[in-house]
């Protein structure tokens, strides 16, 4: 069996091992308020941390704002959410209905973005990643939607421009959307069991070793005859796709869904999941997402401390992940014990 499929298995049962323990732990009210509330937030962050590691560690190109694909998926989830809830009652049904809409949601929004900006590389195209995240805030801090008997009615800078008979609105600009929350720790394990399918299953597919290729040498990826446009598009959409599964997830677990949340920072934080976990590495951004999510809260005691350890951590952990004297030791101790494990296994044969 090859390492990456060991280490692919390794990974869907450390995730199902934890989703066990923390669900059991959580019915008997052993996690507490504050670590109870956090488990949906952990797996939209996982889900964002995975999406964006496609872009990052797999394809190789630098994204500053995958938050942008985030907010369009929690803003059309959240839009969908209330506009669905007289016709599916059941909130579970509805709940799978609305990743489902805010998945292509920003999935066309990766498409339309992909077309011009993949052209680019390196330095160009995280600046015009980074702008597009923020294009995106801006567009819904001014957008209006609203719903009356004849449906959806949208509308820029006023909400009186929405025309509507009687209804309701929905999205109120600056001020977000007010829903109930929906969302629960088993929609997001599911959810992050089904990103780390697809993403497996895309990077182990002959079209996984085409991006990997782009990755590693374009100039030689080019020469062999593999489609850069058509490879760099699939995963950036495919990223901008789950990205957009995450926020939808992340805002059904909220009761009000402000545009400000989803800012440079945001990008920022998650593209520092992907960096601590290491590029490439899955089951790393799992790890770095849930300890970084948490680490705040954990910290909250120290109050105006709180953020000050927390990017102290950050810096140590950084400096420890990334010391080569640190590596070799660890690869040296992994060598033995597999040494050790060829000869025991010698032994019994003889």
């Amino acid at each position: 069996m090859k390492k990456s499929t060991i280490t692919n298995y390794a990974t869907y049962g450390g995730v199902i091992i934890a989703f066990v323990v923390l669900y059991i732990l959580n019915n008997f009210g052993m996690l507490g308020p504050v670590l109870s509330g956090q488990l949906v937030p952990i797996c939209a962050y996982v889900v964002m941390a995975l999406s964006l590691n496609l872009t990052v560690g797999v394809l190789g190109e630098l994204s500053l704002g995958h938050a942008g694909f985030m907010s369009v998926g929690a803003f059309a989830g959240a839009t969908a959410n209330i506009a669905l809830a007289a016709s599916i009652p059941n909130t579970g049904v509805r709940l799978a209905v609305v990743l489902v809409i805010a998945t292509i949601c920003a999935a066309i929004a990766g498409v339309l973005i992909g077309i011009p900006v993949l052209r680019l590389r390196g330095d160009y195209l995280a600046i015009v990643t980074l702008a597009f995240g923020e294009i995106i805030k801006s567009i819904i801090n001014n957008l209006y939607i609203g719903m009356d008997a004849k449906g959806l009615h949208f509308a820029f800078l006023n909400a009186e421009n929405l025309k509507m008979d009687g209804g309701k609105m929905i999205l109120k600009g600056s001020q977000g959307i007010t829903i109930m929350p929906t969302s629960t720790f088993v929609a997001g394990f599911v959810l992050v069991m089904i990103t780390l399918v697809i993403i497996f299953n895309l990077v182990g597919s002959r079209s996984g070793r085409a991006i990997m290729a782009l990755r590693d040498n374009r100039i030689a990826a080019e020469s062999v005859g593999i489609n850069v446009t058509k490879y760099k598009m699939m995963a950036f959409v495919t990223s901008a796709a789950l990205a957009g599964a995450a926020g939808a997830l992340y805002a059904q677990g909220m009761f009000v869904l402000d545009p400000k949340k989803f800012n440079y920072d945001t990008s920022i934080l998650i593209l520092v999941f992907v960096v601590l976990g290491g590029l490439g590495r899955m089951w790393g951004s799992i790890i770095a997402a849930a300890a970084l999510t948490v680490l705040p809260e954990l910290l909250r005691e120290v109050r105006d401390y709180r953020m000050l350890a927390y990017a102290i951590v950050l810096i140590l952990v950084m400096l420890v992940t990334n010391n080569p004297t640190i590596k070799n030791f660890v690869q040296a101790i992994a060598e033995k014990f597999k040494g050790k494990k060829v000869e025991t296994k010698g032994a019994g044969q003889q």
